[in-house]
């Protein structure tokens, strides 16, 4: 009974380990046979590109103090898409960020 069992645990074996060394292989030559193709018959890929919309940025916003965040050093800004704008306390709004504002007293609180 051991000796049935062993044999047919060993024949089991041996299908599972031929069944799974069998795959299929796709060749990567185009097989024509007898068929001649002509350069009109032939797909042609087209490469579609898609992009991201771009948004244009104003230089200048309006937005309540209440939603804007604070600075480390006191002054107001704000975020929209990815820019940052400051607030310029001269007149209220709120401009793209630059360099000059570092040096600008009208972006710093009073």
């Amino acid at each position: 009974m051991n000796r049935k069992c062993a044999i047919v645990v060993l024949i089991s074996f041996t299908i599972l380990i031929g069944a799974c060394s069998k795959k299929h292989h796709a060749s990567k030559t185009l097989d024509t046979g007898n068929v001649e193709l002509n350069k009109a018959d032939t797909l042609s890929v087209k490469k579609v590109v898609t992009s991201k919309p771009k948004y244009e940025t104003a230089k200048v916003i309006v937005v309540n103090d209440s939603v804007a965040r604070k600075s480390v050093d006191g002054r107001l800004y704000y975020d929209l898409l990815g820019h940052r704008y400051w607030k310029n306390y001269k007149d209220g709004k709120y401009y793209l960020f630059n360099q000059s504002m570092y040096s600008n007293n009208d972006f710093k609180p009073k």
